[in-house]
């Protein structure tokens, strides 16, 4: 299982960074290889992926989240992943978005792009397309503001 950390600095607030992570039917517009997620409900998510023609579909939960700080996932089925986003107020006007996830590959294509380090660039576009989009539209498309204690807290 690999290990993947990045950050971005977004100039925006954290609470409208924050707000729009939680949006995350709206991660396919910068997330590359994601073609749609679900909000099934206010713990559990689908996802639709497809990275270099390999389609994946998988359930995510969400383990801990509190507003303007943190949203941590694992997956529930398909490849096996989890990680944590955190947000970090900089400033008034600008946020240090830092994702920390743990990835066991699973096929030669995701072995192959993980070896090559793919893995790493994939997940640091991402988080400057996030930057990009959060920047040019300027307010969060939604929010979703509650609470998800870690298990055994």
């Amino acid at each position: 299982m690999g290990t993947i950390t990045k950050s971005v600095d977004v100039e925006a607030p954290v609470s409208r960074v924050y707000n729009q992570w939680t949006q995350f039917e709206s991660f396919p517009e910068f997330m590359d290889g994601v073609r749609e997620v679900r909000q099934l409900d206010d713990t559990r998510t689908h996802w639709t992926t497809e990275i270099g023609g390999v389609w994946r579909e998988f359930d995510a939960t969400i383990t801990e989240q509190h507003p303007d700080e943190r949203v941590a996932w694992r997956s529930d089925s398909g490849p096996t992943h989890a990680g944590v986003i955190t947000f970090h107020r900089l400033s008034d006007t600008a946020t240090r978005v830092t994702a920390q996830m743990d990835i066991d590959p699973a096929g030669f294509a995701e072995h192959a792009a993980d070896k090559l380090g793919l893995l790493d660039v994939q997940v640091k576009g991402d988080l400057r397309r996030f930057k990009e989009f959060i920047e040019r539209v300027g307010a969060e498309t939604g929010a979703w503001r509650g609470d998800v204690e870690r298990p055994g807290s």
